[in-house]
């Protein structure tokens, strides 16, 4: 294969500055880089890798890996969420779980854990909008439960004042 003639350089240092050995080492990265993703065969993948130890301009390098992308190129991730690394995935709000327990709890307390999981649900809602973490469904829940249970409370205790008052 015949190389391009000159090109403009498009990096930071001009075609004619002498190449060091890491201008040398950055081009073979990107040559290997080009022949593990299958864009060069074997033996132009040695020859290149030669004329880059050879070369003494950083202008010659850029010849050689003008027609390559300057490293390996992202592929688009088609991994199941199953698969996918924990460390990648947003967490949970631990505040949200809270709202949510206590919520679920009003059923078996009586509704006393109804305060703790509006309190619960409103902070971890404002956290989850500032943080981006998951459980936003958990947090609104967790409100609807202790809103509902706050407000049966609120007519018990009511009905019970005009009780003694209608009897007093």
């Amino acid at each position: 294969m015949s190389y391009p003639a000159w090109q403009p350089w498009a990096g930071q240092n001009p075609p004619s500055l002498l190449a060091s050995t890491a201008d040398r080492e950055r081009a073979v990265d990107v040559l290997r880089a080009g022949y593990a993703e299958g864009r060069l065969e074997r033996p132009e993948f040695e020859k290149r890798v030669e004329r880059a130890y050879g070369a003494r301009t950083v202008g010659e390098l850029a010849l050689l890996v003008a027609d390559l992308p300057q490293g390996p190129v992202p592929q688009p991730a088609a991994v199941p969420a199953a698969f996918v690394p924990v460390a990648a995935r947003r967490k949970t709000n631990e505040k949200a779980i809270g709202a949510v327990i206590c919520g679920g709890l009003v059923f078996f307390t009586g509704g006393l854990t109804g305060v703790p999981a509006v309190v619960l649900g409103h902070l971890a809602r404002n956290e989850i909008r500032q943080t981006g973490d998951s459980g936003d469904g958990l947090a609104l829940t967790g409100l609807v439960l202790g809103w509902l249970a706050t407000g049966a409370w609120a007519l018990f205790l009511l009905s019970l004042l005009l009780l003694a008052v209608a009897l007093g």
